[in-house]
Formats: structure tokens, C-alpha cells, sequence
């Protein structure tokens, strides 16, 4: 029997996430864990629930059901906006350099951003 591959990185935590975790938010639309199988171990990194409108499944990373307060800034370096995005450092950096995605430079030229931004980005599609 073939193992399955693993997903991507977990928008929460930034763990890699393993096929029977794998679960989409309905809210960013990006991977968290949400352990669907009782016979393997897991911690979720959000919630699913019935929509009683729809009736259907929701879905909801812990980021969006929880998130910080508004006064809070949400600030990522290059290596963490990387991994929300789901792109690679190098297509980042591109994306930078295009003027494609908002970003701070600091004096000593480290790269930040803000969360909101990079999902916005990661949306759109790079």
C-alpha cells in the first residue's frame, strides 16, 4: 500500500500537514490540521462545524476564529509570509521586486509584512 503524501504547511502553527489532517478554511480559504480519523493522533488548528442556514460543513482555522485585536499589527518576515502565502522565498522575493505585494524595508534590510496583506496576496494568486 502507497503512504500518501503530505500537504503544506498549516496556516496556524506552520507544521507540515499530513493527508488525514488536511482541512480548508471557509473564511482565508488557506490548509490547517483537523484531525478527521480517530485512530490517528492529532492536534486541530481549527474547527468544523454544521452551518444551520446551508446545511452544510463549515470550516474555520483557529486564525480566523480567533483573531488578534484590531490595535495588534500582524507582522511577518519574509520566511513566515512565505509559508502563508504558500510560495517559495524566491517568488516572494520576485513579488517584492514587481511591486506585486506590500512589504517594510528596515534599515538594516530585513524584509517585513503584514498577515492581511500576504493572504490578500496569496488570493489573488501570485
Amino acid at each position: 500500500m502507497a503512504q500518501q503524501q503530505d500537504s503544506g504547511p498549516c496556516i496556524v502553527c506552520s507544521l507540515t500537514v499530513a493527508r488525514h489532517m488536511e482541512a480548508w478554511c471557509s473564511r482565508c480559504g488557506s490548509l490547517y490540521h483537523l484531525n478527521q480519523r480517530v485512530d490517528l493522533p492529532g492536534e486541530d488548528c481549527g474547527q468544523v462545524w454544521i452551518n444551520e442556514e446551508h446545511l452544510g460543513l463549515e470550516f474555520a482555522c483557529n486564525t480566523c476564529l480567533n483573531p488578534p485585536p484590531a490595535d495588534l499589527d500582524d507582522v511577518l518576515d519574509a520566511v513566515e509570509a512565505a509559508q502563508v502565502a504558500g510560495i517559495s522565498d524566491a517568488q516572494l522575493l520576485d513579488a517584492v521586486t514587481l511591486g506585486q505585494l506590500r512589504h517594510r524595508r528596515t534599515g538594516s534590510g530585513t524584509l517585513l509584512f503584514r498577515r492581511g496583506d500576504v493572504i490578500e496576496f496569496a488570493r489573488e494568486g501570485p
